[in-house]
C-alpha cells in the first residue's frame, strides 16, 4: 500500500513540473524568438512480483524531460532598423559580458553609446566588419560589430562628369549655348563650372567648361579648364547630318576631354575631370537637332562630406550606414550559425542558447549558405508557442493532477478501513 502513495506522489511532482512548463510557454507567447518546450513522460521501472505466475507493477513516473521546439515563429514587420529575423535554420551569434559565446533567435538589437551593436540585454552582436570600400572578408573569426557612431563621411573629388543635351540645329553662326555644372573638389567644397557650347559652322559646335577667377585665386574672366590645344585652338563637335556625334568629326573622336582646375583658392587638391561626349556604349550624349537648345540631365560623381544619420540591417545581414546626402556604405555583415543539434542547446536567460557538450560544433557563416536560413531586415521573430495547444494541454495536466490526488485520496480511504478493521 505505501508503493501506491509513492506511486501517485511521482505523478502529483510530474504533473505539476509540466504545468510550470506550460505555463512558461505562454508567459513567453510575446518573447521575440522563443522557443517553447514540449514535456516527455517515461515511467520508472517495475519490479517483478512472483516466481512463476507474477505480474509487474509499475512504481510511477520519472520527472518529466522538457525539451526546446526549434520550429519557426511568425515574423513580424518591425519599424526598428536594427531589428532582423531569421527565416529557417540557425541563431544569430553574441557573446555575454563575461565572453561566453552564446546563440539567440531574437533580432531586436540596439547600439550602445559607443557604436557597438547589442542585444537588449547587452551582449555584443557577433560578425565581420567591412573595409573601407565596403568589402567583407568572413574567412576569419567573427568579432563585435562597432559601428562609426557620429561618423563623417570624407568627401570625394570629382573626376568624371557628363551632360546630356541637344544644340539647336537651326541657330546662326555665333550662337551660343551655356549650361552650370556644380563639382565638388578635395575638401568637399563646391564650384560651379559653365559648360558652353558655341555654333561656328553649319554641323559644328566649340565647347568649353570654365570656372570662376576667383575659385583659383585670380581675377577677371572665367578661366577655361581644357587643356589648351595645338592645333586646332579650340576643341570641337562635329555632327552627321541625321544629329548624332560624328567622331571623326570632333576633337580627339570618342576619348573624353579632360579639364584641369589648379591652383584652387580653398587649398584643396587640384581637379582633374573626365568629360565624355559619348555614354558607354559609344553613343553620343549631344545631339543637333531642330529643338531648343536644352541639357536633359548632367552628372559627376563627386560627393561632399556628409554625417550618418541611419544605420540599418538589410535582408542578407548586411549592416548599412546612410549619411546626410543620400549615400549609403556597407560597415558589416551578421554572422549566422548553424547547429545540427539544437535541442541540445541549453537555456542561458535572456532569449539565448549555450552550446552544451552534446553540441554539435556550430557551422558560423553567412545566411542562406551550408543548411543556414536567411536573414530578413526590419522584422523580428515571434514566440513559437501555439495557446490552443498549450491550453489543451493544461486540461490534460490537471486532469492527470487531479487523478492521481484521487488514487491518494484512495488509498488513505483504504488505510482508513483497516484501522477500522483491527480497532
Amino acid at each position: 500500500m505505501s508503493s501506491t502513495f509513492s506511486i501517485a506522489l511521482s505523478g502529483l511532482k510530474a504533473q505539476s513540473q509540466a504545468i510550470n512548463t506550460t505555463g512558461n510557454n505562454l508567459a513567453n507567447m510575446n518573447t521575440d524568438g522563443f522557443k517553447g518546450s514540449a514535456v516527455n513522460f517515461k515511467d520508472l521501472f517495475s519490479e517483478f512480483l512472483g516466481v512463476s505466475s507474477g505480474f509487474q507493477t509499475g512504481l510511477g513516473v520519472s520527472p518529466p524531460i522538457s525539451s526546446q521546439l526549434f520550429t519557426q515563429g511568425a515574423i513580424q514587420s518591425s519599424l526598428s532598423g536594427l531589428a532582423a529575423a531569421v527565416q529557417g535554420d540557425g541563431f544569430f551569434v553574441v557573446k555575454s559580458p563575461a565572453d561566453q559565446q552564446l546563440f539567440t533567435r531574437d533580432g531586436n538589437f540596439q547600439l550602445d553609446d559607443t557604436g557597438v551593436l547589442r542585444t537588449q540585454t547587452g551582449e555584443t552582436v557577433q560578425g565581420w566588419m567591412a573595409s573601407p570600400s565596403g568589402a567583407i572578408s568572413t574567412a576569419g573569426i567573427p568579432g563585435d560589430i562597432a559601428l562609426p557612431a557620429g561618423a563623417i563621411l570624407p568627401p570625394v573629388a570629382t573626376q568624371n562628369f557628363s551632360m546630356n543635351a541637344n544644340l539647336d540645329a537651326s541657330s546662326a553662326a555665333g550662337t551660343t549655348y551655356s549650361q552650370p555644372l556644380t563639382v565638388v573638389d578635395s575638401l568637399g567644397n563646391t564650384h560651379d563650372l559653365t559648360v558652353s557650347f558655341s555654333k561656328t559652322a553649319s554641323n559644328t559646335w566649340t565647347y568649353d567648361v570654365t570656372i570662376p577667377a576667383a575659385d583659383v585665386g585670380a581675377t577677371g574672366a572665367p578661366i577655361s579648364l581644357l587643356t589648351p590645344l595645338v592645333a586646332p585652338a579650340t576643341y570641337h563637335i562635329g555632327f552627321k547630318t541625321d544629329g548624332t556625334i560624328d567622331p571623326a568629326a570632333t576633337t580627339g573622336g570618342i576619348a573624353p576631354a579632360v579639364a584641369t582646375a589648379s591652383g584652387l583658392a580653398d587649398g584643396a587638391a587640384n581637379l582633374t575631370m573626365n568629360w565624355s561626349l559619348f555614354d558607354a556604349s559609344g553613343n553620343g550624349v549631344i545631339t543637333q537637332y531642330g529643338q531648343p537648345s536644352s541639357a536633359a540631365a548632367s552628372n559627376q560623381d563627386g560627393t561632399q562630406a556628409a554625417q550618418l544619420t541611419s544605420v540599418s540591417i538589410e535582408t542578407g545581414g548586411k549592416i548599412v550606414a546612410t549619411f546626410s546626402n543620400g549615400q549609403k556604405r556597407v560597415e558589416a555583415q551578421l554572422a549566422l550559425a548553424s547547429i545540427q543539434n539544437p535541442t541540445s542547446l541549453q537555456n542561458a536567460g535572456n532569449n539565448n542558447f549555450a552550446a552544451t557538450s552534446d553540441t554539435a560544433n556550430p557551422a558560423i557563416g553567412i545566411p542562406q549558405t551550408a543548411d543556414r536560413g536567411q536573414i530578413l531586415g526590419g522584422a523580428l521573430e515571434g514566440s513559437n508557442v501555439d495557446m490552443a495547444t498549450e491550453f489543451t494541454n493544461l486540461i490534460v495536466f490537471q486532469s492527470a493532477y487531479q487523478a492521481n490526488s484521487r488514487v491518494i485520496s484512495t488509498a488513505d480511504q483504504m488505510n482508513q478501513d483497516l484501522f477500522n478493521v483491527i480497532h
